[in-house]
């Protein structure tokens, strides 16, 4: 398995956030957090990232202990990107990408580095992008390149935070095909996102948050049934059958 979370407990303050997590992620599939807002999906990714301290359980990265890790190994590890990311200076899209080869960098970009970007870029479909400073792109082609910069990382698991969500329906569709491009070659990506449609149409397995705790539906049940959409998300719903799974409509009251 390439990413098992266990135990994982976090507080802000003394006030509980998440509460003994544990999940598996299987390598090579795309696992999906969903959950309300507020109910600790972007916690529970910058801890895993490392970007907030362990305060108690584990996390292990191909057998690893990530707490054990220098920075570096980490990084080649495991890639994230957040909800939100702070604009940089205006340096060229190419360069925001090979930024993601930092963990391997001594003093100077290697020819290989550059490689890296290049074929990231041309993975994402933004090579055209690669002279423009990324300062004038739109929200939805900044997003791209972030995801670009982290390929060019080449890590064992991706960490996203909603990353559809300056995606118009064209790019939306094209970062799924990228990330089951990206699963099929071994890498395991976690994911958060708002929509469960997005969820149910293209993940291998879901997770759902609730007040910091993990949820599952009742055995014999589905994430996408009226029962369990309602336990997490406190809305009635309907269940549409779409190719041996399911779509949610909200009932209006």
């Amino acid at each position: 398995m390439a990413l098992t979370v266990k135990n994982l407990s976090y507080s802000y303050d003394k006030a509980p956030v998440l509460e003994d997590i544990s999940f598996i992620a299987p390598e090579g599939k795309l696992t999906v957090l969903l959950g309300r807002n507020g109910s600790g999906k972007s916690t529970l990714l910058k801890v895993i990232a490392g970007t907030l301290a362990m305060q108690a359980g584990s996390v292990h990265v191909s057998g690893k202990e990530l707490a054990t890790l220098s920075g570096s190994v980490r990084a080649s590890l495991i890639g994230y990107l957040p909800q939100f990311h702070q604009t940089v200076f205006p340096f060229s899209v190419k360069d925001v990408v090979l930024t993601g080869r930092a963990a391997y960098i001594c003093s100077t970009p290697s020819s290989n580095d550059r490689q890296h970007a290049l074929m990231a870029m041309q993975t994402i479909g933004i090579d055209h992008l690669a002279e423009r400073p990324y300062t004038e792109l739109s929200g939805g082609e900044r997003q791209m390149v972030m995801i670009a910069r982290i390929l060019a990382q080449t890590p064992k698991v991706i960490l996203l935070d909603e990353p559809a969500a300056h995606l118009d329906l064209a790019n939306q569709q094209r970062l799924f095909e990228i990330i089951r491009q990206i699963t099929a070659n071994g890498v395991t990506v976690v994911t958060v996102l708002h929509d469960p449609n997005m969820a149910f149409l293209h993940s291998d397995n879901v997770y759902a948050l609730k007040q910091g705790s993990i949820k599952e539906p009742s055995p014999g049940l589905n994430p996408w049934e009226p029962a369990f959409i309602e336990d997490i998300y406190g809305v009635r719903s309907e269940s549409v059958p779409f190719r041996n799974k399911g779509l949610v409509i909200p009932v209006l009251e």
